[in-house]
């Protein structure tokens, strides 16, 4: 059937797929990991240079030093000779690598300049290169500058990924480029196109975004530092706040707004926003993740609005505000609240829980399983649905915008929705094993695994290790949407026949 691709594959097949298997090369990830390194010491210039500007000079020192051994190591494994072209599962190998090395990288620094245990420092550097925002920090605001601009900042590294740096600045132009860049889990088209040229433009693309957020966020009144702090974590929907308060910190709803309409670009397709003006308003709203992220913002909105006041007794203008700012957030899984979400009644948890495994549109910052694979997903459901009124010779074939679905797409969209539910599912049971309330702990590890960092209070100080652990593993997997990690955990990756010439 066209609709459910098969599966089953003859032996002869297997057998031929098995000779054509190659492990990684040892010589050309470290070569490459040698590069991530380098770009790493470099963007540790910028919360080091922070320090300085704000009198933090022990800070300084500490994000210098880390940037000088990031550096010296880089270098040193980037002389290696390995000029062989990368492989596929060489690049899932080297993103896994490359985002729990820029969490290492920043553990020691903030550790020592806000008072964090090693775990929770390491927590924090996780939930920021994730583009997470989970905290175990109950009150931010006693927390030094250095600290919240570092942590901003490290997100806004992690919206596009750290190997899309690599592929912009460092990597020559051609397949390296381009197997870097989907290691990521976006489609080539949707994405950065597999060229340095192509993903420097997408980087103009954020850096255009952030600086027209910053500057708006000043003329409508925010301070110059939360201007900065709340655009970093918009554009990479990452969530980190300044405030307790989070987005009720920064005082009026023209603020609170403009913050909501930087997560939306941020979860918005980059190659979109790229050809964004070249189109007209139609075509715009015509893009089927744009129109289907809104739709889904909008639906959310309305069922957290009537929630908030027939089942919380909020009146209907408070309703209608916390509704809509709680659910683009959500589904943009940004991770700004505008209000304490413990106070949520229960159906509205459980539609934030659906928004935010959801998540955005492939090819933006934003996590979760993505709307595309939804829409692939419904799809099947509507042609099952229809060949039940069709005869038995009947060819219908699965369609999507205007496009033929392949088998390739719809196994990888139905696979990845599975192992994400998955993951929640094994991580939920860990948090119930330690007696916490069933419906607070899915909240929890669906905000974890989709990057979202909503929080209804579980994440804390006081949280046992092990459940920490959990939910830095959650990061991770659905920051490079487990395939990717599933790659570097195969045993055939690591033992097995190499290619030649490295």
């Amino acid at each position: 059937s066209a609709a459910f691709p098969a599966l089953v594959y003859s032996r002869g097949m297997a057998s031929e797929a098995s000779n054509l298997q190659y492990a990684v090369r040892p010589r050309v990830l470290a070569r490459h990991l040698g590069t991530v390194a380098m770009i790493l010491a470099a963007l540790q210039l910028v919360p080091g240079t922070a320090a300085l500007l704000l009198g933090v000079f022990d800070g300084a020192a500490r994000y210098g030093m880390t940037s000088a051994a990031l550096l010296a190591c880089g270098y040193a494994l980037s002389r290696i000779e390995a000029r062989a072209p990368i492989q596929r599962n060489e690049a899932m190998v080297l993103a896994a690598a490359a985002f729990v090395l820029a969490a290492l990288a920043s553990t020691w620094p903030m550790a020592a300049h806000a008072g964090l245990s090693p775990l929770d420092a390491f927590f924090e550097a996780v939930s920021g290169v994730t583009t997470t925002g989970l905290s175990t920090a109950a009150d931010v605001e006693s927390r030094p500058r250095l600290w919240l601009f570092s942590r901003a900042w490290l997100q806004w590294c992690g919206g596009l990924g750290v190997m899309v740096f690599a592929a912009a600045f460092v990597l020559r132009p051609g397949v390296e480029a381009k197997r870097l860049s989907l290691s990521e889990g976006s489609e080539a088209d949707d994405l950065a196109g597999g060229t340095r040229a192509r993903s420097r433009r997408i980087l103009q693309v954020y850096c255009a975004l952030t600086g027209a957020g910053i500057l708006l966020m000043l003329v409508l009144g925010a301070s110059f530092f939360d201007a900065i702090v709340y655009t970093f974590a918009a554009i990479s929907t990452g969530g980190f706040a300044p405030h307790n308060s989070s987005l009720s910190g920064l005082g009026g709803i023209p603020l609170q707004a403009a913050v909501t309409l930087l997560c939306v670009a941020g979860s918005t397709p980059v190659p979109f926003l790229n050809k964004l003006s070249r189109r007209s308003l139609r075509d715009t709203v015509a893009d089927l993740q744009v129109r289907a992220l809104l739709i889904l913002a909008l639906a959310l909105t309305g069922v957290l609005t009537l929630s908030l006041a027939l089942q919380g007794g909020m009146g209907w203008g408070a309703a209608i505000h916390h509704g809509a700012m709680q659910a683009f957030s959500a589904q943009s899984t940004a991770g700004f609240s505008s209000m304490s979400l413990a106070e949520f009644p229960a159906l509205s948890k459980l539609a934030i829980i659906f928004a935010m495994l959801v998540g955005g549109g492939v090819g933006s910052t934003a996590g979760g399983f993505k709307i595309l694979r939804l829409l692939i997903a419904l799809k099947l459901l509507q042609l099952l649905i229809r060949r039940s009124a069709l005869p038995a010779h009947a060819v219908l074939e699965p369609q999507l915008g205007g496009r033929r679905l392949g088998d390739p797409e719809i196994e990888e969209a139905l696979l990845l929705i599975g192992l994400f539910v998955g993951a929640v599912l094994l991580s939920w049971l860990a948090f119930l094993a330690y007696g916490y309330d069933p419906l607070d702990s899915l909240f929890e590890v669906a905000s974890a695994t989709g990057t979202v960092g909503l929080s209804v209070g579980l994440t804390g100080t006081d949280l046992p290790a092990t459940l920490k652990s959990v939910l830095c593993a959650d990061m991770l997997l659905g920051r490079l949407e487990i395939v990717v990690w599933l790659v570097t955990l195969y045993p055939g990756t690591w033992i097995g026949r190499r290619t030649q010439g490295t």
